[in-house]
């Protein structure tokens, strides 16, 4: 199982659409036996979820995601968590395996973001 958790400054980032990069992390007998920081690419509508399934992502934990891009990742097979807290992205993923993990609202829902297509990548892209 392979996570791929969007980040700022090492940790959570609240919008997907502000991530510098993903750290991806596989899993295996619900050990994290490896992580990974990867930049993504540019911004272009329907990119990451081609990216990150390409990177074997199978599950994303994001702070904020619009409902558009949600549908798309769950298109090409990603399971996607919203409402997870900042934190780093081992803690976030060992919550997950302990099913542990508190999420709150998606973060591009209800706060002016519409549906989430301004800076909560809506269609799918950063």
């Amino acid at each position: 199982m392979k996570f791929a958790i969007p980040l700022a400054e090492g940790k959570l980032t609240a919008h997907f659409g502000h991530c510098q990069e993903f750290a991806i992390l596989d899993v295996q007998d619900n050990q994290i036996t490896d992580k990974s920081l990867l930049t993504p690419p540019a911004h272009e509508p329907g990119v990451l979820p081609r990216w990150l399934h390409e990177q074997g992502a199978n599950v994303i934990i994001a702070g904020g995601m619009g409902q558009r891009a949600v549908m798309l990742f769950n298109q090409a097979g990603i399971e996607v968590v919203t409402g997870a807290p900042t934190a780093e992205p081992e803690e976030l993923v060992n919550q997950y395996l302990k099913e542990s993990l508190v999420t709150g609202a998606n973060a591009c829902s209800g706060d002016g973001h519409g549906d989430g297509t301004q800076s909560c990548g809506g269609d799918g892209h950063r």
